[in-house]
């Protein structure tokens, strides 16, 4: 018998490639994909008591514009599959905690006091956080997966959890505007009314900026040309700051 927690907690294998996921899709290829008419309402965030001690642990140590973007990216992620993944089927609390601390590498505590890249020593301090908030060790093996990966993006062939998937899609969707026409415009505002962006484009770029000054081997630098050197411009930081979709309500 199959283990039921391998669909339940989003470890169902999807193409990592988008290009090979969208190829053909019959909502999502062609010049005019399909555009749910959503708005932020439709999407509750989950209720628990793991997600308000992980809610309060993140808004501890992260600041407002990164908490805004993680449940941005909640919104984003579950929207696109709603309009164009119907079929999948996962754990929303899951993705949601995986949302909440996909960055928490990037706090302050962590980002400047480990030689980890923030996405490794988020995905370690994701998982011990939620076990010892009495988590479910496969829920919090999930979310760890999916943070360790999921800013493989240039990663072609071979497979990555669903829900990795899915937040891969909705962090790049928010930070450089990605796929945006996968989603109706009306998501779009209504979850930056729901959850301001404050300035996350340059604040984002700037983060990026840091870490590649601290540590130039970080997996961030795969954004970058290659023997990426301080003083270089960052290809990845000038696209988050170039994200037109998000421009006017940055």
């Amino acid at each position: 018998m199959s283990d039921p927690n391998i669909a339940f907690y989003g470890f169902t294998p999807v193409p990592r490639d988008p290009a090979v996921l969208f190829a053909n899709h019959p909502t999502a290829s062609g010049d005019s994909p399909k555009q749910d008419y959503f708005q932020a309402e439709d999407f509750p965030i989950p209720e628990s008591a793991l997600v308000n001690d992980v809610t309060t642990f993140v808004k501890k140590e992260l600041d407002e514009q990164t908490f805004n973007h993680s449940n941005r990216v909640y919104i984003f992620g579950v929207a696109l599959t709603k309009t164009h993944f119907p079929h999948w089927s996962y754990d929303l609390e899951t993705y949601y905690l995986a949302c909440l601390l996909h960055d928490i590498g990037t706090a302050e505590r962590y980002l400047s006091t480990t030689k980890l890249s923030f996405e490794f020593k988020g995905a370690i301090v994701a998982r011990d956080l939620l076990l010892q908030l009495g988590g479910v060790e496969d829920q919090a093996d999930s979310v760890c997966d999916a943070i360790v990966r999921h800013q493989d993006i240039f990663v072609k062939g071979g497979n990555i959890t669903m829900i990795g998937q899915i937040l891969q899609l909705a962090t790049i969707l928010d930070n450089v505007g990605l796929r945006a026409n996968l989603i109706h415009s009306r998501l779009i505002e209504t979850t930056t009314a729901a959850f301001p962006r404050k300035g996350w484009s340059e604040y984002f770029a700037r983060v990026v900026e840091s870490e590649l000054r601290l540590k130039p081997w970080c997996h961030t630098s795969t954004f970058e040309v290659p023997n990426w050197r301080e003083g270089v411009e960052s290809n990845f930081a000038r696209d988050v700051r170039g994200n037109s979709v998000m421009k006017p309500f940055d």
